[in-house]
């Protein structure tokens, strides 16, 4: 018996499909935008039973359900903590040429990793451990870009 799939050309279209949307962020993290672009400060907020600190904040502790409404300002600086470079072109969706490196940044002070861009160093300089600091964007549009990068702390 034969599959009728063998009897079909395949034919494949490459494309893309663009899905403009909007959405709210929500209080939480509207705080956190903001605070970063008006005031170019980055804030966790901390679990008022455990005391985990939260970057980028949340609503609720990921550990005891508790509302997280104790902000806490954070220095800026943090470890690299896991990394990836990336390699591939995407003009519609990177923020930079390839390669760059993405990681996730333990901020000073908090418990839970930020994702970001890591710049100002070569891809193959970067290390688990490196210690960063954030740059800001000069002009702010209160986004998760208002964090231009982290860069290694000389």
């Amino acid at each position: 018996m034969t599959d009728w799939k063998d009897e079909v050309e395949e034919i494949v279209f490459e494309g893309k499909i663009a899905v403009p949307y909007t959405w709210t962020v929500g209080s939480t993290l509207s705080k956190w935008y903001g605070e970063l672009r008006d005031n170019a400060k980055i804030w966790g907020n901390r679990c008022p039973s455990c005391g985990k600190v939260y970057v980028p904040p949340k609503i609720k502790c990921n550990e005891c359900y508790k509302d997280l409404n104790d902000w806490v300002m954070l220095p800026g600086t943090g470890t690299i903590e896991t990394y990836t470079v990336v390699n591939y072109e995407e003009p519609d969706f990177h923020p930079k040429k390839a390669p760059f490196v993405y990681g996730i940044v333990k901020m000073d002070g908090a418990d839970t990793g930020l994702v970001h861009l890591i710049d100002e160093v070569e891809p193959e300089q970067v290390k688990v451990g490196m210690r960063v600091e954030a740059v800001l964007a000069e002009e702010r549009e209160g986004t998760i870009m208002d964090i231009k990068y982290f860069r290694p702390i000389a």
